[in-house]
C-alpha cells in the first residue's frame, strides 16, 4: 500500500512542483511573461494551492532563487567530498558540466532571467549578491585545496582565483550555448585545469625568486672592495 503523505508532506510536493513549473516557464517566456494562473495551470493546482505557499510572484523568485543556489552548492561541495585530489574533482566537474550541457540553454535562460529580474529591484540586489558570493565561497574552497595538494600557496588571494573561475564559467556557457560548434562540453573544465597549471607554476616560480636573488648577488664585502 501506498502510504499517505502528511499535510506537510503534500504542501511540500506542491510547493516543488510549483517551483519546478516556474522555473520552466521563467526560461521560456521570462519572470514578467509568466503569471500566476500560467504557473499553476502548469502544475495542475489552484492560485489557492499557489497562494497556500507564496504570497505572490515576487516571493516565489527569491524562492526559486535560494533553491537553485543551495541545490548547487550542495552539488560542488558532495564533489570536493567525493574527490580525493583535484584531479578526481575535475573529472567529476566534467561530468557535472556534461549533465548540464544537455539542458544548458534553458539553464542560462532561467539563471539570466532570474539576474534581470533581480537587476531590476534594488531590494533584490543583495539577495543576487549573496548567491554569488556563497557560489565563490564554493569554488574558493575547491582551489585552496588544489594549491595545497601541489604543496603550494595561492599565487593570489584565493578570492580572486575563484572570481576568475566564477566569471569564466558564465561566459564560456553563453558561448557555449551561442557556439556550441566552436565550444566543447569540457571547454570550462578545461580552461580551470589550464589555469590551476599555470597558476600552480607561478606560485612555485614565486616561491624560489627570493632564494635566486639572494644568490645572484655579489657579498657585501666585495661591493665595499670596489671603487
Amino acid at each position: 500500500m501506498t502510504k499517505r503523505l502528511t499535510r506537510q508532506q503534500s504542501r511540500q510536493v506542491t510547493r516543488e512542483q510549483l517551483l519546478l513549473s516556474a522555473a520552466s516557464l521563467f526560461a521560456d517566456q521570462g519572470v514578467s511573461g509568466t503569471s500566476v494562473e500560467h504557473i499553476v495551470e502548469a502544475a495542475g493546482y489552484t492560485r489557492g494551492a499557489f497562494y497556500g505557499n507564496f504570497e505572490g510572484k515576487h516571493e516565489l523568485v527569491l524562492a526559486l532563487l535560494e533553491q537553485r543556489t543551495q541545490r548547487e552548492l550542495e552539488e560542488i561541495q558532495a564533489m570536493s567530498r567525493e574527490a580525493a585530489t583535484f584531479e578526481e574533482m575535475l573529472d567529476h566537474l566534467r561530468s557535472w558540466h556534461r549533465r548540464r550541457d544537455q539542458n544548458l540553454a534553458s539553464w542560462l535562460a532561467l539563471r539570466t532571467e532570474l539576474w534581470l529580474y533581480g537587476l531590476r529591484d534594488p531590494e533584490l540586489l543583495p539577495v543576487l549578491a549573496d548567491r554569488e558570493r556563497r557560489s565563490r565561497e564554493a569554488i574558493a574552497q575547491a582551489l585552496e585545496q588544489g594549491f595545497t595538494a601541489r604543496g603550494v600557496t595561492t599565487p593570489a588571494p584565493v578570492e580572486l582565483l575563484a572570481l576568475i573561475v566564477h566569471a569564466l564559467d558564465d561566459g564560456l556557457s553563453i558561448q557555449r550555448v551561442l557556439s556550441p560548434a566552436e565550444s566543447g562540453t569540457d571547454s570550462v573544465v578545461d580552461v580551470v585545469e589550464l589555469l590551476m597549471k599555470s597558476w600552480t607554476a607561478l606560485a612555485r616560480s614565486t616561491a624560489t625568486e627570493p632564494a635566486a636573488a639572494t644568490a645572484a648577488e655579489p657579498p657585501i664585502e666585495n661591493l665595499e672592495k670596489k671603487p
